[in-house]
């Protein structure tokens, strides 16, 4: 049984009450609360937040699960809310969410909230706590890392926004044997955000990138190389960097931009897919625009891009490239991959055609 109040971790876990009124239509009007739970009443006012603590709250507890405000232990001020489901009480299921008000955001109470319950849970018998996250909701997966529960999977159109929209959500776990502490990521942030030789820069993919990527993925000779050789709309390459972060945390794949250095401006972009974590093998891409070809800026941000994975842990690199593309090939041999041999029709051509693929690799152990 977990008791009423809880404290630990710089939060307090107590009972909603009717001074907290204020302070919960102040943070369940907040746009960005709104956005992730949109369950919330439309308008949300007064009446919705005494409904919430006189009969909600307590129905939550009446089912099987909790339901607290976050409190700060200094000056018991709201600082949002966290709560627990019963999802199947003959497996010792649960889910566990939060949300947090724009006055506390940035200080870690997300994380402090969702590990204190998440042990006091666990320690009264629960088995498995599952966290469910929106898949644009960078700062939520980065809690349940920090909170040691691992990527499981995504579920499809598991949430549906005000507009009738359905979106999908990421599952993370974690189980009552699982070690103490946070998940360890098998793709790191980047040092400082970024990596730079001084002439190349290389950073994760974001938002404003749009516009100049799908410029570079429609160019002929860059579509050609594509799974499918299709170009993409324009929607589809604003979603991809939308969803660059949680691609990153869930350890799928590190997807950058390439950036002149001294400009700044991007021209073009760089991947990294861990197809294999199990073997420690991950495949590598890369293209630029036009006008930054030539410059062997390819070359180098293939090097940063293999010299950070190799810190990572990844033990093999594979790349690969059409027969006649000459110059990636010589990239590639640059960059100090080998060459390995060819996969006679690996990739989709056009028309129900197949293509071979010159394939490259490079160890760790290769490394200069």
């Amino acid at each position: 049984m977990i008791p009423e109040t809880v404290e630990g971790y710089g939060v307090r876990l107590r009972p909603t009450r009717s001074a907290d009124a204020p302070d919960l239509v102040a943070g369940c009007t907040d746009p960005e609360t709104r956005r992730y739970l949109p369950a919330l009443p439309e308008p949300y006012d007064a009446d919705s937040a005494r409904w919430w603590i006189a009969e909600g709250e307590p129905a939550v507890w009446a089912a099987g699960g909790c339901a607290y405000a976050i409190a700060d232990p200094d000056t018991d001020r709201l600082l949002g809310g966290v709560g627990l489901t019963r999802l199947a009480p003959a497996r010792g299921d649960f889910e566990i969410g939060y949300w947090v008000a724009p006055w506390a955001r940035g200080r870690g109470v997300a994380t402090a909230a969702t590990r204190l319950l998440g042990e006091r849970a666990l320690a009264a018998g629960a088995a498995r706590l599952e966290l469910l996250t929106h898949r644009e909701n960078e700062p939520s997966q980065r809690t349940a890392l920090a909170c040691g529960y691992r990527y499981e999977g995504v579920r499809r159109g598991a949430s549906a926004s005000r507009d009738g929209v359905r979106h999908d959500l990421v599952a993370w776990v974690r189980l009552a044997d699982d070690p103490p502490g946070p998940t360890a990521r098998l793709l790191p942030d980047l040092p400082g955000g970024r990596l730079t030789d001084g002439v190349v820069t290389l950073r994760r993919l974001e938002p404003a990138d749009a516009d100049a990527l799908h410029r570079l993925h429609t160019l002929p000779e860059v579509v050609a190389n594509r799974v499918p050789p299709v170009p993409p709309d324009r929607e589809s390459i604003g979603r991809r960097c939308r969803l660059a972060a949680g691609y990153w945390l869930a350890g799928d794949a590190a997807d950058l931009a390439v950036l002149d250095a001294a400009t700044g401006a991007l021209v073009g972009g760089c991947a990294l897919g861990y197809d294999e974590p199990v073997t420690g093998q991950a495949s590598l891409g890369y293209s630029l625009l036009p006008e930054a070809r030539g410059r062997g800026l390819a070359t180098r941000a293939v090097r940063l891009l293999a010299g950070w994975a190799f810190d990572a842990g990844v033990a093999r690199l594979w790349a690969g490239t059409r027969v006649e593309n000459l110059a990636s090939q010589r990239v590639l041999e640059r960059a100090g991959f080998r060459r390995e041999g060819l996969s006679r029709g690996r990739m989709p051509g056009t028309e129900g055609t197949r293509v071979d693929s010159v394939v490259f690799g490079r160890l760790a152990s290769d490394r200069d």
